[in-house]
């Protein structure tokens, strides 16, 4: 992990993981102890979150953010990595844990609930419609709930069924309910709206900046590439059988 000298260890218990996640997966997935270990910096105001992951195959950099906005950490550099593949669900507890002692900033504990269960809720979600659908999601949902709160369940699912519309997403009945849950929860939760959004405005501009970088190019132009080499097999293979 190349931590820095000095720098301070925070150990997460067994019995902390099964407090935040137990309920939202099954016991045998949370297991017996913690794989993952995680190091969090914290930097210049206004810098934004900025989060790397290795060998963390279910929770995406994208979700960590976005669960870590929403418990109030803030302008940090983060590193989640695990010896050997593993889903990642641990993490986010001690993440939490380190950015309280680093910070001298406390998060109540229903905000922890709540951020944990967005995590795990965005990554099932993530299994039917896909990563970037399911986090898109989610951040659009909150910058919502941040600028204009819908006052009933029923105006929460008309503004998450119209976001999905928008997004091109098709939920399902239970997916819906499961969402409709999950906000609920943070809108009765301490959770600090203000620097929620602005925190969501900071991601997105970090997004922006990847894209028009030669980095971000870079990596798009891979993507088309690989895309165009998809389609000639396959219209060689078309070709082929005729």
């Amino acid at each position: 992990m190349k931590a820095p000298d000095g720098a301070q260890t925070v150990t997460v218990s067994n019995a902390e993981e099964h407090k935040y996640l137990g309920g939202l997966i099954p016991k045998a997935q949370i297991g017996t102890r913690a794989i993952s270990s995680s190091m969090i910096t914290i930097g210049e105001p206004g810098s934004g979150l900025n989060v790397e992951t290795h060998n963390i195959t279910w929770v995406t950099k994208e979700m960590y953010t976005n669960a870590l906005i929403t418990a109030g950490v803030k302008d940090a550099d983060i590193y989640v990595t695990a010896p050997f593949p593993v889903s990642g669900t641990a993490a986010l507890t001690g993440l939490m844990k380190a950015y309280e002692i680093s910070s001298d900033q406390s998060i109540p504990d229903d905000v922890k609930k709540v951020a944990n269960e967005e995590m795990v809720q965005t990554a099932k979600l993530a299994d039917s419609i896909g990563a970037d659908k399911a986090v898109a999601l989610v951040a659009k949902v909150k910058e919502e709930i941040a600028n204009n709160p819908p006052k009933t369940d029923a105006d929460l699912r008309a503004l998450i069924e119209r976001i999905a519309n928008d997004l091109g997403i098709t939920l399902s009945e239970d997916e819906i309910n499961s969402l409709i849950s999950l906000f609920h929860k943070m809108q009765n939760a301490n959770i600090n709206w203000d620097q929620v959004n602005d925190q969501l405005s900071k991601a997105k501009e970090r997004l922006s900046a990847f894209l028009q970088s030669e980095e971000g190019k870079t990596f798009i132009q891979n993507i088309i590439d690989i895309l165009k080499e998809i389609w000639n097999a396959i219209k060689s293979a078309l070709s082929s059988n005729q």
